[in-house]
């Protein structure tokens, strides 16, 4: 009796344990502790411009029922879908031609190092003078925020095709648009969803930098709205906003990763085991 009794109870206990050690727990802990530090270091020591994270709660609760935060929301998210579409559209096929054609890339490369290491903030001034202050010049900004992290992911994915695979296509008697569709494009999936959700993470970078040095409007003109009016838990209830935001994002991109490339997700939980 009592070794039947033992089993369900070591069962019971075994996936407690379980659930204690997975990757969610481990997070909200994280989220706890920190919560905890910024409330005692903005009790103590934090000073006019760092509110507790209580008072920070507290008014990103009423900021969720004020109705300009929501306008600002939406004129924000206008240039962040517009520029990341665009860059969606522009950088997937680009990458996928890099990575297939090496000539190609010999004259493009340079071009593609220059967006990498250039600071996006120096070309606002060029995006004023040519464009204006307007939605198309923070679409311009927001599509070279994501578009060069799409670019490179895609290209390296498409590298990383076994070349065997396409000769095997070819002695088949593939074309080459058929190499594209039954090889690299379903080899270099995951790489292009990889790049996809790094592109987002960016595109919302270039968003709220457009709005902080180009315009003050949307939700960078609240956030320095409320800077210049000494009002922290307004402020960082904006930015939380934001951070929701892209993690909400982030989270809908692996989300669909997972259902477009399953195997891809299922190899790198198998590395991590390992």
């Amino acid at each position: 009796m009592t070794a039947m009794t033992a089993g369900p109870a070591t069962a019971e206990r075994a996936r407690w344990l379980q659930i204690l050690d997975s990757n969610r727990s481990w997070q909200i802990l994280t989220f706890v502790l920190f919560a905890l530090f910024w409330q005692i270091y903005g009790t103590f020591w934090g000073g006019l411009l760092v509110p507790t994270f209580t008072e920070t709660v507290v008014a990103f609760g009423e900021l969720m029922v004020t109705p300009g935060f929501w306008d600002a929301f939406v004129v924000s998210n206008q240039a962040l879908v517009l520029g990341f579409l665009a860059a969606i559209v522009i950088g997937i096929p680009v990458g996928v031609l890099l990575g297939r054609f090496r000539t190609l890339e010999r004259f493009t490369d340079v071009y593609l190092n220059i967006l990498l290491v250039t600071p996006m903030a120096a070309i606002i001034p060029l995006l004023v003078m040519s464009v204006g202050f307007g939605l198309l010049s923070r679409v311009i900004l927001v599509t070279l925020f994501a578009v060069v992290m799409v670019i490179v992911n895609v290209r390296a994915g498409v590298r990383q095709v076994d070349p065997n695979l396409i000769q095997m296509a070819r002695s088949f008697g593939a074309k080459e648009p058929q190499i594209w569709r039954e090889v690299l494009i379903p080899g270099a999936l995951p790489a292009i969803m990889t790049g996809v959700r790094l592109g987002l993470g960016r595109a919302v970078t270039g968003m709220v930098i457009v709005e902080l040095l180009m315009v003050s409007l949307a939700l960078g003109g609240l956030i320095l709205e409320f800077r210049g009016m000494f009002n922290g838990p307004a402020l960082y209830a904006v930015i939380a906003a934001i951070l929701i935001e892209a993690l909400v994002l982030i989270s809908l991109a692996q989300w669909f990763e997972r259902r477009v490339a399953p195997w891809a997700v299922n190899n790198q939980k198998r590395s991590a085991r390992s």
